[in-house]
């Protein structure tokens, strides 16, 4: 496994690879990895012969009141993780590589970028199309792997892949979760041990609406009422948003028929959780 930590550097392992013949898949992270960074991993190494693993805890996509300073850092432990993995190449710029002096150039995914984390986190995603473009032009996969977790940022980069003309596929994986239904995130070490047991009440409002529809209930009004009771049964979680919305644009849905993505984001303590489920559409 190589390290690089220059863009040049990885361009020319990327052409090492390709030169031998080897199709390459990149799965963007900001370390602190966890087990459904290894899925993403995995998922890479079954689809690609070469799998690239970037680690960068990118500024652009941070608010100025937002964790930034404080965002676990473990690189050794990544580092190790990664190479039991049998990923190829780990690329780990720091921020003057990725961001030179003066640069002024951003992407913007106008419209999508505005909803759910987008709304919540003004900027939030400008950040995050702008590091995964420049990834996506300095690795020139042929795959890169996201999880379903954060569907509000799988909608932007689909977006942005498409009207960008990205050539690559953008494929994503199923959420992982820990025995108990905790979404994995690297913020979930913040969680103290209360905040912890508080936190699955995220878990129990999407599986309400997930019953709600299987019972036949289709009308989102109805079933954001039933899940935002489920939540107010956790009265220490501060409930940022909870919405039902078309998985692509992410704008609001009457109803469910059609298939939607529920999502929710809330503050368990000081940590800022977010989850999911996709109701698939009735034929």
């Amino acid at each position: 496994m190589r390290i690089t930590k220059t863009i040049a550097e990885t361009r020319a392992a990327v052409r090492e690879l390709r030169a031998a013949g080897r199709t390459v898949g990149l799965v963007p992270t900001m370390g602190a990895l966890h087990a459904g960074h290894v899925s993403l991993v995995r998922a890479a190494r079954e689809q690609c012969d070469a799998v690239v693993v970037s680690i960068f805890v990118n500024p652009t996509q941070f608010g100025p009141n937002e964790d930034f300073a404080k965002y676990p850092r473990t690189w050794d432990a990544d580092c190790a993780l990664l190479e039991r993995e049998g990923a190829a190449l780990i690329f780990a710029p720091d921020a003057s590589e990725m961001y030179p002096a003066g640069a002024s150039t951003f992407v913007e995914v106008e419209g999508v970028s505005d909803r759910l984390d987008g709304a919540s986190r003004p900027g939030h995603f400008r950040g995050v199309a702008t590091v995964v473009a420049k990834l996506f032009h300095i690795v020139a996969a042929d795959k890169a792997f996201f999880g379903q977790k954060d569907a509000a940022q799988v909608a932007v980069l689909r977006r942005m892949v498409r009207d960008m003309n990205f050539d690559l596929e953008l494929v994503v994986c199923p959420a992982v979760r820990e025995p108990d239904g905790l979404a994995l995130s690297s913020r979930n070490r913040y969680l103290s041990a209360e905040e912890r047991k508080q936190a699955l009440v995220l878990r129990r409002a999407l599986r309400q609406v997930q019953e709600q529809v299987a019972g036949g209930v289709v009308e989102s009004a109805a079933l954001v009422r039933e899940a935002l009771a489920v939540l107010a049964e956790q009265p220490a979680v501060r409930v940022d948003y909870l919405r039902i919305v078309d998985p692509s644009s992410l704008e609001d849905v009457t109803d469910v028929r059609g298939g939607a993505l529920v999502a929710v984001a809330a503050w368990v303590g000081a940590t800022r959780l977010i989850d999911n489920v996709v109701i698939e559409p009735r034929e």
